[in-house]
């Protein structure tokens, strides 16, 4: 079963992007997010090494055969993923006093969309550049064109070089909070992790093909986790819906005492499917405003007299509502403050990650296999990580991270079957 992990830290490319964050907001495609990030350093890169195959290695002044010199830098755009990039770009003047030299590479990205449609089919399909060539078809013509571009190569070997370093990337950072939920993806099940470190910034942690409801497939994802850097006994939060196999594995993994916090949208949801439609509204409120008390008792006494009321007309309503009752009320019991309470009482902030992976999976007709998904998905995660803001009521995570560390819990059997 193989695992994608997520990246640690957001790309940092230098590079002004015009109407970047308009684009963050309308792209509902996590692929074009992530490889106009992807590909625009791997442009400035190849930039560089146009540079210096005229004028040398930056601050090489003696540099022997030389045939320009460095000239700073302007403005100039290119095209990619079909939108005009405000960019800027490196000069070179030719060392003879006449002219500027032309850099391959941005002739190439000026001239031609390096992430056309074709390459972008055969980066996600995982097709490596060795074998880049042997899949182009005769009458492809745009990929017959790009396999003989020795640009376009450069490009679709560092992209892909990209994608395979974000997946082996280390988890060297401290996440007190990590979240786990599964998502269906083009027929098949995704199991994903996301972490909240110090800061309260979101990083997307890892991915498993299988579902919520298999314990093993859940270990499996946790402790891919710990191989790469997870620090296991650190005690934590751990946000999840109600599956019992989520359950299980944290606890088998991480303890017995794992402090675990129940998504609330999913429980109130699991209680309002017990109950007709006429009841829905009074009953939805009434649980939502006794998730929002501060105080613990004070929102399990409500909750515990919803339970009663409905007792008698809809006792599985209540049965549902019981159920679990404590661990919904974990962050309650830690004195979260107000928003990072709200924001932590649920899995809603992965939903952008998730609402990205579906984007992507929308405009894929068929997969051959779960790797292609899974691949698919890693590429709408990294798209949707490039947006990612610090969770509401981050300011507030000292205070957590002080009620995390009083509470005791077990070594964790890391690795158990």
């Amino acid at each position: 079963m193989k695992v994608y992990q997520g990246k640690q830290e957001t790309v940092n490319t230098g590079i002004e992007i015009a109407n970047y964050e308009y684009l963050q907001e309308k792209a509902q495609d996590g692929l074009l997010q992530l490889s106009m990030s992807l590909g625009i350093e791997v442009m400035r890169m190849m930039l560089e090494e146009d540079v210096v195959q005229y004028a040398g290695p930056k601050g090489k002044h003696n540099t022997a055969g030389r045939t320009g010199y460095r000239h700073g830098h302007e403005q100039t755009t290119v095209v990619m993923g079909g939108k005009k990039i405000h960019t800027k770009r490196p000069r070179v003047r030719d060392a003879n006093g006449e002219g500027e030299l032309g850099l391959p590479t941005l002739i190439k990205f000026q001239s031609e969309d390096p992430l056309n449609d074709a390459i972008m089919a055969r980066l996600l399909a995982g097709v490596s550049t060795r074998k880049y060539s042997s899949t182009v078809e005769a009458n492809d013509q745009d990929a017959i064109c790009t396999s003989k571009s020795e640009v376009s190569r450069r490009f679709i070997k560092e992209m892909d070089k990209l994608m395979e370093e974000f997946f082996t990337r280390p988890l060297d950072d401290d996440y007190p909070v990590i979240m786990l939920d599964g998502l269906e993806l083009g027929g098949m099940t995704i199991l994903a992790a996301m972490g909240i470190n110090r800061d309260g910034q979101k990083r997307m942690l890892g991915i498993i093909e299988g579902g919520s409801e298999n314990s093993t497939v859940v270990k499996d994802l946790l402790n891919d986790l710990i191989a790469r850097g997870l620090e296991p006994s650190r005690p934590r939060l751990y946000v999840l819906d109600g599956s019992k196999a989520l359950h299980k594995g944290v606890t088998e993994i991480f303890g017995k005492d794992s402090l675990i916090q129940r998504c609330q949208v999913h429980k109130k949801r699991n209680v309002l499917s017990y109950l007709p439609k006429s009841e829905q509204a009074n009953i939805s409120m009434s649980l939502t405003m006794a998730y929002r008390e501060f105080d613990y008792k004070t929102a399990k006494d409500k909750l515990l007299l919803i339970a009663g009321n409905l007792e008698y007309r809809y006792p599985k309503a209540a049965a549902s509502l019981r159920e679990g009752l404590e661990e919904t009320l974990t962050v309650n019991r830690l004195n979260v403050p107000g928003l990072l309470r709200e924001t932590l009482c649920n899995t809603n902030p992965m939903e952008s990650a998730n609402s990205a992976c579906r984007g992507i999976i929308r405009r894929v007709c068929n997969f051959k296999d779960g790797e292609m998904v899974l691949r698919h998905a890693a590429a709408g995660f990294m798209g949707a990580e490039q947006g990612f803001q610090r969770v509401r009521g981050y300011k507030h995570m000292g205070v957590l991270l002080t009620m995390l560390d009083t509470q005791t819990s077990n070594q964790p059997a890391v690795g158990t079957a």
